[in-house]
């Protein structure tokens, strides 16, 4: 770039006092200052298309990559399934041929067994009416300590205690 110092500028400014003369100076000045202004303007709107340029190109080659990715998780993962559904239906089928009426029965008897558990359970932890529960034989109110203590002691003794001061 133009080096221009101090003196230089000052030694631009008394030639161009001589030559343009003092009436016309200022507007010589401020349409140079006008101009130099937007020369400036434009030369920042180049930088900053050219620098937006580049960044889209940068992402244009992100994106393809990030593209190029994806495709490659995606045969991989399809490879896997497909090779996993594979041996499940060659398993499957080996196991069909060679299975045996023992087994199946196991199996029929675990499903009641899960059945009836999970039934047992629902009936423990959800939120059953206390009608139900008092037919079914389940607890529908819990007594702190000294609810049952006060509920089951007999009734000489309730009226003795009285008051902590007589």
């Amino acid at each position: 770039m133009i080096d221009i110092g101090l003196t230089k500028l000052a030694l631009i400014g008394v030639v161009a006092l001589v030559v343009i003369g003092p009436e016309k100076l200022p507007t010589v000045a401020r349409m140079a200052g006008s101009l130099f202004g937007r020369a400036q303007r434009y030369i920042n709107e180049v930088k900053s298309e050219v620098s937006r340029e580049m960044e889209l190109d940068e992402l244009r080659k992100m994106q393809q990559e990030v593209q190029e990715a994806a495709s490659d998780i995606e045969q991989s993962i399809s490879r896997s399934v497909s090779d996993t559904k594979q041996s499940l239906h060659d398993a499957w089928n080996d196991s069909g041929v060679g299975s045996n009426t023992a087994d199946s029965f196991n199996v029929g008897q675990l499903a009641v067994k899960a059945k009836s558990f999970r039934k047992k359970k629902l009936a423990r932890t959800s939120a059953i009416p206390a009608w139900y529960k008092q037919q079914s034989g389940q607890k529908a109110r819990v007594l702190s300590g000294a609810a049952r203590v006060a509920k089951y002691r007999p009734a000489s003794q309730n009226k003795a205690s009285g008051s902590f001061f007589s």
